[in-house]
This record gives structure tokens, sequence and C-alpha cells, in this order.
């Protein structure tokens, strides 16, 4: 099985999941020390937990992955896209090229190539699974994350259409999306110094999922062979609201930013 984005976060979490369920894993992520201490906290060895520094931005790496992935462990049987980024709290307007193109790349073509790359070898085993990792964001707009919504709307509608073509073969395909979960991802968006700066409390705690938990739903809605899955309390709820009143469910999304501090620049 293969985790993208397995160095940290939710990835590192769905590494030691799925090893506690005695799978065997290939974590990918671009940073080679995280991957090692994904290793040393899994405590198994590289039998058990293969380690892959890749850029899967790169669609040539990529290639170079699934062939050395195969030819370590003889097959894959599963995909879980979980790596991406955010960019920072930034309106369109004022947003440089250079992130937008960043932020597209990493959530949308990694996903892409890593999902086409690895799919002729998984229509070839008795049974196959995709894991893409949208975002509450990928259907509900978000303040100043509106190329990062972008692409992870994107994921969404590339899972569902890959779903949908696959339908009568042997893989599987479920979009999961993840509200709230305590990463770093937001290391690279300065909201936490944001909220500092604004003298803002953060949204309750026990509303944010730990990585560990937001794994663990992940991870059962691939067993269970789910079409979407709506990680944590406000993922679910806004997943509702949305469908209900997509416009106000915007107005509320906007508020919220602007309560806790966390606004655009």
């Amino acid at each position: 099985m293969v985790v993208t984005g397995g160095g940290s976060g939710i990835g590192r979490e769905l590494v030691l999941n799925l090893l506690s369920k005695g799978a065997k894993v290939i974590a990918v992520d671009i940073n080679w020390p995280a991957l090692q201490e994904t290793l040393k906290l899994s405590g198994v060895t590289e039998f058990d937990l293969g380690l892959f520094a890749v850029d899967i931005t790169d669609s040539k790496a990529v290639d170079e992955l699934v062939v050395h992935a195969v030819a370590q462990y003889g097959h894959v049987d599963a995909i879980i896209n979980n790596a991406g980024i955010i960019q920072p709290f930034v309106d369109l307007k004022d947003l440089e090229y250079s992130t937008i193109k960043k932020v597209i790349d990493v959530n949308l073509y990694g996903t892409l190539f890593i999902t086409k790359t690895f799919l002729p070898h998984l229509l070839s085993r008795p049974q196959g699974h995709i894991v893409n990792i949208s975002s509450m964001g990928g259907f509900l707009p978000v303040p100043g994350q509106t190329i990062y919504g972008a692409t992870k709307a994107a994921v969404k509608l590339l899972t569902e259409g890959l779903h949908s073509e696959l339908q009568n073969t042997n893989v599987r395909v479920t979009v999961a999306f993840p509200g709230a979960v305590a990463t770093n991802i937001t290391a690279n968006s300065g909201v936490t110094m944001k909220m500092a700066q604004n003298g803002d409390k953060a949204p309750a705690q026990s509303k944010i999922l730990t990585p560990a938990k937001a794994a663990e739903i992940i991870v059962k809605a691939m067993e269970n062979d789910e079409y979407q899955v709506y990680v944590g309390p406000d993922a679910k709820f806004l997943g509702i609201f949305n469908r209900i009143s997509p416009k106000t469910a915007a107005s509320f999304i906007n508020k919220q930013m602007k309560k806790y501090g966390i606004t655009s620049q």
C-alpha cells in the first residue's frame, strides 16, 4: 500500500494505522528526514515500511517510483493520495504565480500522477483501492484559500469521475473530506502568527481532530468501500449545510474566519 505525504500529519498516521493492521506500507514524501522519523516511530523494519523520497509533481520520478515499488514489494494493492499543501492566506489578486503553480502542482498534479501511474498495476491485481484526500475546502469556499480550494475541488471531481470509470473493474475508489485536523499543514500559511497578533483564540480544540483519529476514519472508509467520507464533525455539518444552502454556508465560513482572526491579507 502506498501513502503519499507519509512523513508527517495525517499521512504519517495513515502509515502507522495501516502497519498496526498488518499491512506492508510504502511511505512517500519529499522530506527524507521526516520519512525516517515515521520509520522510527513505527517500530518496524524497512521490509514492512518502505521509504521513498519522491517529488510527486515530477511525473518521471513517479514513473520510477512505481517501478521500484513493484520490484521491491512485488505488488501494490492500494494507494492513498494524502500529500498536499495550503497557500498563504492571501487573496487571489495578491497571490504570486509561483505560489499558485506550486499549490496546483502538489495538490492536483501530484494526485493525478500517482493515480494514473499506479492505475494499470492496480487493475492487474485481484482487488485494488484508490483513496484521494480532498478537503472541506474542496466543496466550501474559504477566504484566502481560493487556489487551494480549487485544487481540492478538482481532486473531488477527479476521484468521482474515476469511480464512475472503474465501476465494472476490481478497483474501488473513495474520496475523503477532512475538516479541521491538528497538523502542521498551516505552517506555511501564517495562521498561528495572525491569531497571536489579533489576540484571538483558535476554535474549540474538541472540534479539531487529531491526525490519528482522522487516519482511523479514512482507513475505515477504505475498508468499508465508501464513496465519500467526511472526516470530522465540522466537515459533516458543513457538508450538509452546503448542500442545503451553498451561499449561506459560504457566508457562515467567512464570518467564522473573521471571528478567529484567520483572514486573508
